[in-house]
């Protein structure tokens, strides 16, 4: 476990000793042991290898050995009975944003709140107001709050989905009487959050696929158990549908069951036109009903008079349209990737060494990456102060030599601040190679205001990416008001880019705004946000999503060479520097 999942489970811990009502002390204790572990620049791990756990501030025996149980089982029995002792409804509603520990008790003890469509009807007819503290923005958070919480429980992240699918094609695809097996639905059209997962089969042995299918070790409900479909519940509560199909219907199968609902509309009155009927099996002449394609999606959308159609443009957005003209675009392709531009090292909340991260990021593939460790203003990851944040540029330097020719650029992940200044003087961001910079406070601002203190920053000449520029956290968090539209103007207008950040619980821009800023003319980049070696896996989905927004590898800032990227930098420098002269 990182520094900060193990600080999480502290705060967790707080809370609902909070809830309990346990002594203060105690819950300040926890509190104070996440904050000095958020803030630390060592791996805990590391630490705790070397014996050091109960030297750190605010770390005595009993919480040093809580850590160690941590990185050994990434489990705490200790807070597996805690949520025994609250009652389920009351650890329900302290998951809904805004709804801290003490209000959520003081709902739960004054009103016997019973779930969260009771307290729902309570906020919509007024009552919650009638209580000290809590008015009718209170009853407006609470009820927006429950619709964030709802879409989080009903949806997975996009991830989530793949590697559960990952290793269900892994097992059964080393079955001997398994052909082909792949991903279809939404998981393939590369959505930001799925509902279940759809698998197709290609096997001469359709029952004994099933029978293997329905006894994986992770499924917690079998829902259906047929001889060519069957269903299950993973113990993560997805539903997975596989299907065994005839080869001579794959393709047809595969673009069915890959949709969307709404594409598949669209093609089928596109066969209509031509005297075909196309469905789940085939391609077919509907005098005779003779069977004219089928076998492969390619083949399938060549009767129909179109090129083969990426999964992730199959939302009739214009997708038949522009293919029946032969304009689809050229999709961005993880392979030509060539770097990173957002990641963190140990000096700030990152669990890794720069040398770490720069090494994973080599063995990726890539021919570069940029450092992004926090600025000053954000304590709670542990952000640097302008002198710290300076002294990177040594370690880089080094770096550079040992492992070239990839490259380590220096930057930042710097705060905007909600006065719309920034968190490191000029002075200090012309010595850096890349500047990003992110809002992550102050959400709740006005929609002018939001959208000029973002905009502010985009004017400063040293300014290069605006991070995740909605500050939305899938089933957590919505978006804050900000008028992207005159953002993405004034990135075109500057020569600043807009970040497409691809952690799983970010996807922040989403499709359709990335698509929304390329046609205002603005620059794109894919990012990881990377905080752990493993999470460079999300440029995969990062780069899913800049596909479904229409975006070709010339309008991703990725796909340029380092010293191509030094120059777009360049050229903002000068071009406002001399715009203020």
């Amino acid at each position: 476990m990182t520094n900060r999942e193990i600080a999480d489970t502290f705060d967790l811990i707080a809370d609902l000793l909070e809830v309990k009502g346990e002594n203060v002390f105690r819950i300040r204790a926890y509190r104070n042991a996440s904050l000095n572990l958020r803030e630390m620049s060592e791996v805990l791990a590391d630490v705790a290898k070397e014996g050091r756990l109960e030297e750190l501030s605010g770390i005595g025996k009993d919480l040093a050995s809580k850590i160690q149980e941590l990185l050994a089982t990434g489990r705490l029995e200790y807070l597996d009975r805690l949520k025994k002792e609250i009652p389920e409804v009351l650890a329900t509603l302290m998951t809904i944003p805004g709804l801290g520990p003490k209000k959520a008790k003081q709902l739960y003890d004054h009103f016997k709140v019973k779930s969260m469509d009771h307290l729902e009807k309570l906020a919509k007819d007024g009552k919650l107001r009638a209580l000290p503290g809590m008015g009718e923005k209170t009853e407006s958070n609470i009820l927006q709050g429950l619709k964030t919480v709802r879409r989080g429980l009903e949806r997975k992240p996009l991830l989530v989905g793949l590697e559960i699918a990952g290793e269900i094609i892994d097992r059964l695809e080393a079955l001997p009487v398994v052909d082909r097996i792949v991903v279809a639905g939404s998981s393939r059209r590369g959505r930001e959050t799925i509902r279940d997962i759809d698998l197709l089969v290609v096997s001469k042995k359709p029952a004994a696929v099933m029978d293997q299918f329905v006894q994986l070790p992770f499924v917690d409900q079998v829902q259906a158990h047929g001889e060519t479909k069957s269903s299950i519940r993973t113990s993560q509560g997805l539903q997975v549908d596989l299907r065994v199909v005839a080869p001579e219907s794959f393709g047809a199968a595969w673009i069915y069951f890959t949709g969307s609902k709404a594409h598949n509309v669209k093609i089928r009155q596109l066969a209509q036109q031509k005297e075909l009927l196309v469905n789940e099996y085939g391609v077919f002449r509907k005098k005779g009903n003779r069977r004219v394609a089928g076998k492969s999606e390619e083949e399938v959308y060549k009767s129909l008079g179109l090129p083969w159609v990426p999964p992730e443009l199959r939302e009739d957005r214009g997708e038949v349209e522009a293919g029946l003209k032969n304009r689809l675009p050229s999709l961005a392709e993880i392979k030509s990737m060539r770097g990173d531009f957002h990641m963190h090292s140990d000096w700030t909340d990152g669990g890794y060494p720069i040398e770490e991260v720069a090494r994973a990021a080599k063995a990726k593939g890539y021919e570069y990456m940029l450092l992004t460790d926090h600025s000053q203003s954000l304590r709670i990851a542990g952000g640097l102060s302008a002198e710290k944040l300076l002294k990177q540029r040594a370690i880089v330097d080094k770096l550079n030599r040992t492992l070239k020719p990839f490259r380590v650029l220096l930057g930042t992940e710097m705060e905007i601040l909600p006065d719309g200044s920034l968190d490191y003087d000029d002075s200090v961001l012309s010595q850096l190679d890349v500047v990003v910079a992110a809002v992550h406070s102050a959400f709740k601002q006005p929609k002018t205001q939001m959208t000029e203190r973002i905009i502010s920053a985009i004017r400063n000449p040293y300014v290069n990416i605006i991070a995740h520029p909605t500050g939305r956290l899938l089933g957590a968090r919505e978006p804050y008001e900000v008028d992207l539209d005159e953002v993405a103007k004034e990135a075109a207008r500057t020569g600043t880019a807009l970040e497409i950040n691809a952690q799983a619980k970010r996807m922040d821009l989403s499709d359709a705004q990335a698509k929304r800023a390329k046609e205002l003319g603005a620059q794109l980049v894919v990012s990881t946000d990377a905080h752990t070696l493993d999470h460079l896996e999300t440029m995969v989905i990062g780069v899913g999503l800049a596909r479904r927004a229409w975006l070709e590898n010339q309008d991703l800032l990725n796909t340029r060479r380092a010293d191509e990227v030094l120059k777009w930098v360049a050229q903002k420098r000068r071009k406002l520097q001399v715009a203020k002269s």
